[in-house]
């Protein structure tokens, strides 16, 4: 059966294994979720990734990042879903707890923060929030 949200199903994995205290958490790859994970790794909010395993069966595998026994990211949560786009131009680039989080976008310049495409001044999808 396929899935019909696989960004979703990433980021709720993610979501589970930290509360779970778990020190790794792997999902199937794609270049959108590495540069999420790419994103989430220049902000800080996870420790590393990596892809292993050939083609068809590539795993993004991600060390979560904990701060005195407590998980870095408090709430991540998916924006733009397969049922409701949300798409949003430079100017209008939400801001998460008044700059204490961020949002990630993918862009015609590649996924970013919301910071970095308001900066780059160009507008796109808005795929997840995360503080």
């Amino acid at each position: 059966m396929s899935m019909s949200d696989p960004i979703a199903d990433m980021l709720t994995r993610i979501r589970n294994a930290q509360m779970v205290e778990r020190k790794k958490v792997n999902v199937t790859a794609s270049n959108l979720k590495s540069a999420i994970a790419s994103v989430m790794q220049q902000e800080g909010y996870i420790e590393s990734f990596s892809v292993d395993g050939v083609s068809a069966s590539k795993t993004l595998n991600i060390k979560l990042k904990y701060y005195d026994n407590k998980p870095v990211i408090e709430k991540l949560q998916r924006i733009s879903k397969p049922s409701l786009r949300v798409y949003v131009g430079s100017s209008q680039m939400p801001s998460v707890m008044n700059g204490l989080g961020i949002v990630i976008v993918s862009t015609p310049k590649g996924v970013m923060t919301g910071q970095a495409a308001h900066e780059h001044n160009v507008g796109g999808e808005v795929l997840c929030s995360v503080y």
